[in-house]
């Protein structure tokens, strides 16, 4: 037995290129083999299968012989029937999966389209890869439109009306790009959902969002200097006019549309009663254009530049100043309304990529660099904490904070955690770890912050400008007055989740909701200790 080993050995030694090839041929041997075993026909007329036992060629008879380890195949025959079960109609199984997931829509029906006259006469926009029956819905949502169309698989539009004929649902047939369950029209033929928007959205008209009824201004040709008479006025044509003068501001006022920025003048602060404002336009039927004294306001797409630079502090700050909150709470949308007050940067305790890539340039500094104007932080350490010299301290209700953290966890900044994750095992994991963790954070901050000032979640919702304008103050800043009324025209950013998916039923159980609402006490205890208002009224457990 040594012997041939030996002579095989100095064979390879003097010919190391056929050793190497041998090599080669083990490989491509082995290569061969393992192919053959991932197809495996089903008999005559089978359908070929993959290694993992999945369809290839779904041509094998129903009942034919399975392949796969015992375990797999009651989930194969349920597999089966429910395949059977979807084919005659294909078309209405894609829609009713999408009514099921978000409830926010309701089918319509499929349409003739006509490129030259659309069925949907708003914005649109093409994804050839990765469009779905949600994104288009939820962007026609945001954009604060009635309908959202799909076409072509990759095609969506928006619109407030119908305008084309219905057509036999077998014509809206084609595969959507990013989500193959549904359908998204066909050539020509539109699949349209109608929304349910949510309150914000709904007063918005297409692009623009609609700011309310406002008492004219003491002197109009200073507070809003660009004006002119529009036969047939309409929403439409005002909004029109004014974005192409670049202003942020529409106000109808019967046949004259004006054109402005929000100022002192005509700051948007004291809204009247909307019956004041109405007023039927002529060139729109269902629209109201205002009147001499009460003015019908719409803010454009047009960005307001009076707040967008943004730069790191000319010399570095001796203070550090965290924005610290428990994750969910508000904190990047707080950075954002601070830096467009102030000008300046924000930090970061960590660094997201994301977030610098959305803007947030201060988020690669070093948190101890000086050069921000405060830092992001969830830390809530007392190490941790008296690193910084004060703090601005974000708190928001639990049950919101809670449910905004689950949907960044498993959906990103601005995305949704799936049905799955909501009724797994993920959800009841999550508020057991994390609730105790939202009191806490406040509690700790309280105790060992050297200088904290409180800014609840909801009091800067509701009244931004007076919030914004003691977190700026806080920050040792003179406010910019000017500089705030542009910020609350542009206080949503990238980081705003959509109106459109919400949840149709309440996650919270009754133990969870005891335990949470047990917590907030404890926190409102706190903060009436340190001389501070308690927690909001829309959360303070009763």
């Amino acid at each position: 037995m040594v012997k041939p080993l030996l002579k095989i050995q100095r064979y390879l030694c003097r010919k190391p290129v056929r050793f190497f090839s041998l090599i080669l041929l083990y490989l491509t041997a082995g290569s061969l083999v393992f192919l053959h075993s991932g197809i495996i026909w089903d008999g005559p007329g089978g359908g070929r299968r993959d290694g993992r036992g999945d369809s290839v060629v779904a041509s094998r008879k129903p009942g034919g012989r399975r392949f796969g380890p015992p375990w797999k195949k009651k989930a194969q025959v349920e597999a089966d029937g429910k395949h059977h079960t979807r084919s005659w109609n294909r078309a209405l199984t894609g829609r009713n999966t999408k009514d099921v997931d978000d409830e926010r829509a309701k089918y319509v029906g499929c349409y003739i389209d006509n490129t030259q006259r659309r069925v949907l006469r708003g914005v649109s926009f093409f994804d050839y890869r990765k469009m779905t029956v949600f994104r288009c819905q939820d962007n026609c949502a945001e954009r604060g439109y009635m309908y959202a169309g799909l076409e072509f698989g990759a095609e969506c539009y928006c619109g407030h009306k119908i305008q084309g004929a219905n057509v036999s649902e077998i014509e809206c047939n084609m595969e959507c790009k990013g989500e193959k369950s549904s359908l998204c029209g066909g050539a020509n033929r539109l699949s349209i959902y109608r929304l349910e928007l949510s309150q914000e959205s709904a007063r918005r008209y297409g692009s623009a969002i609609f700011k309310g009824c406002f008492h004219r201004p003491d002197n109009v040709t200073l507070a809003l200097p660009f004006s002119a008479v529009i036969q047939n006025m309409s929403v439409e044509k005002c909004v029109d006019m004014c974005t192409e003068r670049e202003k942020t501001l529409a106000v109808l006022a019967g046949d004259r549309c004006h054109c402005g920025f929000p100022t002192p003048l005509f700051a948007l602060h004291d809204m009247e009663e909307e019956d004041l404002c109405v007023h039927r336009c002529e060139g729109g039927e269902f629209e109201s254009c205002g009147n001499d004294q009460y003015f019908v306001v719409y803010q454009t797409q047009v960005q307001d530049n009076r707040c967008m630079d943004r730069h790191f502090l000319p010399t570095r700050s001796k203070q550090l100043i965290a924005l610290t909150s428990f994750p969910g709470a508000g904190n990047t949308w707080a950075r954002h309304l601070i830096e467009l007050a102030t000008g300046f940067y924000t930090g970061s305790y960590y660094f997201d990529g994301s977030l610098y890539n959305k803007g947030f340039k201060g988020e690669r500094d070093h948190w101890r660099s000086g050069r921000t104007i405060c830092i992001k932080t969830h830390e809530s350490g007392k190490n941790e904490i008296e690193a910084f010299d004060a703090a601005i301290l974000m708190i928001r209700s639990p049950y919101k904070s809670l449910m905004a953290e689950f949907n960044r966890k498993y959906g990103g900044h601005i995305g949704f955690a799936s049905r799955a994750h909501w009724k797994g095992n993920e959800w009841p994991e999550f508020v057991k770890n994390y609730a105790p963790w939202w009191a806490s954070h406040t509690l700790d901050w309280l105790q060992h912050g050297r200088r904290v000032h409180v800014v609840h979640f909801e009091e800067l919702k509701r009244d931004l400008f007076v919030q914004l304008k003691g977190m700026v103050q806080f920050l040792g800043l003179e406010v910019s007055e000017e500089r705030l009324l542009c910020v609350e025209g542009q206080k949503d950013g990238n980081f705003k989740r959509s109106g459109l998916r919400k949840l149709e039923y309440d996650p919270y159980t009754a133990e969870m909701r005891a335990h949470i609402d047990e917590l907030i006490r404890t926190v409102d205890v706190a903060l009436k200790k340190m001389n501070m208002s308690g927690v909001p009224a829309e959360y303070r457990p009763r």
